[in-house]
């Protein structure tokens, strides 16, 4: 299998050096996302039986030191889940800022040329224009998808939240019954 460097090539020219970093961090954005799918799909809800099995065998479920003991568990086992939310909002903001840093080299890249080759061209300027403004929307585009699964993250973080606390207190209701 020979890895061709054609499609990069073909995106430094489109939009840059800058759009070759958006990609990168694209990369690694999605990366964590997914990620974050399969530890919630199959790590989390295992580590979450057990810990509803583990407070089903405690004795001592009504006292105050209890309660704060499953209060602690329930916060370290979303805090687990909610681990690499800063670095994802992190990947997301930078991303705009990226493609306006690559918009901007850009736009000197293009007045360069025009300066230099000292004619007033509308279509070498309209060209310039147009590959200077791809990072932006590339930027952009990465940074509304990240936006869309890390709001929804959240969404279901907050909901297991819920569910883990009344899991945990059903779950004793149960074994007394």
């Amino acid at each position: 299998m020979v890895l061709t460097l054609e499609p990069i090539r073909w995106l430094i020219g489109a939009g840059g050096e800058v759009l070759v970093v958006i990609m990168l961090v694209a990369m690694a954005l999605f990366a964590m996302s997914l990620e974050r799918l399969f530890y919630w799909q199959f790590t989390h809800r295992r580590a979450r039986r057990v810990l509803i099995d583990a407070w089903i065998r405690r004795r001592d479920h009504s006292s105050w030191s209890a309660l704060t003991l499953r209060e602690v568990w329930t916060r370290e086992l979303i805090a687990r889940l909610r681990l690499p939310l800063p670095w994802l909002k992190l990947l997301i903001a930078v991303c705009p800022l990226l493609g306006l840093l690559g918009t901007v080299t850009g736009m000197i890249q293009v007045f360069d040329s025009l300066a230099l080759t000292e004619s007033n061209q509308a279509r070498a300027m309209a060209d310039g224009v147009a590959q200077a403004t791809l990072p932006t929307l590339c930027g952009m585009a990465v940074a509304v998808v990240g936006l869309l699964f890390v709001t929804r993250l959240e969404q279901i973080i907050r909901r297991e939240d819920q569910r883990l606390h009344d899991r945990m207190a059903r779950a004793v209701e149960d074994s007394h019954a």
